[in-house]
């Protein structure tokens, strides 16, 4: 759990028609990331719709998603709280189940500055033995950890292992690399917008934390690979410009909005959204079809009922 790479697919929340945690689901969609050679999973992230899950159901899918996972794939869980006391007792909780890791955010809304978000994340940190990582996304928190608050965490505690990377910025990815080193790993989001998988792998991060996983896996788990050769360098180049136009229509929306639809499209669980998130239809739906089968993921990945 220190050596964090490769892909690292962060999961929708599939539910059941009746709005109920789909934990079949769940299963289908682990089995698929192990099948097709995904490094690391993330549950409870943004994706996963976790500020519209109650407590019960997220200590629920920790449950059963370790006992799913049983030890076959890494699975980190999402302990992003409104207050440093919540996310502390969730993350207590994870560690109780026996999880692989946890990853905390800045708590939303709050826009605190630096020395708060280090007491924060310290508190967190301190609070559990198990391997940890924070999830940088100041366009959802509205708050940037920089590299120098990374670093202090980095030199208390050796068991925050991956930085999870979603802003556009390779300043950013620089500085903490070049002030953590190898102690943190590097793990960036595949937003087209920002398009720092390549420039991550340059500066020596290790892989992508991403959503794109969800509907490609195999090939997400080719140009997430640590640049390590030539051959992995120019395979993991040609793989994401290849897949390039698949991810621009994966993010038309907010998470997990095109995800699951494309989960649908595959026959795959994934489920309707909760409310307030709106359903994807029309002629989005229609493009994102049309281009699933020009690239050929619905004859590779297409669930045959």
């Amino acid at each position: 759990m220190t050596n964090l790479r490769g892909s690292f697919v962060a999961l929708p929340t599939p539910f059941t028609p009746d709005d109920k945690i789909d934990i079949k689901g769940f299963e289908t969609l682990i089995n698929r990331q192990i099948k097709y050679g995904t490094s690391q999973l993330f549950v409870l992230g943004s994706a996963g719709e976790t500020t519209l899950l109650s407590i019960e159901e997220k200590k629920r899918i920790v449950h059963e998603v370790i006992k799913i996972a049983d030890g076959r794939i890494p699975v980190f869980f999402g302990a992003a709280a409104a207050t440093t006391d919540q996310s502390i007792e969730f993350a207590r909780y994870c560690e109780s189940e026996h999880a692989d890791g946890v990853i905390f955010t800045v708590p939303p809304y709050v826009l605190i500055p630096q020395t708060a978000a280090f007491a924060h994340f310290d508190a967190c940190m301190s609070a559990i033995g198990i391997p940890c990582g924070i999830y940088n996304n100041p366009s959802r928190l509205g708050v940037q950890v920089t590299p120098e608050t990374i670093k202090k965490l980095s030199d208390k505690h050796p068991h925050f292992v991956v930085d999870k990377e979603a802003m556009g910025s390779v300043e950013q990815l620089v500085q903490v690399q070049r002030l953590c080193g190898n102690k943190v790993k590097i793990m960036c989001c595949d937003y087209p917008k920002y398009s720092i998988v390549l420039p991550t792998l340059a500066v020596g991060g290790t892989g992508t934390a991403n959503i794109g996983g969800n509907i490609i896996p195999e090939e997400a788990a080719l140009y997430s690979r640590p640049w390590t050769s030539m051959e992995i360098i120019e395979e993991s180049r040609r793989e994401y410009f290849k897949w390039f136009p698949l991810l621009q229509q994966l993010y038309t929306f907010s998470n997990p909005i095109v995800i699951k639809a494309a989960l649908t499209i595959l026959g795959l669980p994934g489920g309707h959204l909760r409310r307030p998130y709106q359903e994807y239809t029309g002629h989005h739906l229609t493009e994102l079809e049309q281009l699933m089968g020009e690239m050929g993921v619905i004859d590779k990945y297409g669930v045959r009922h």
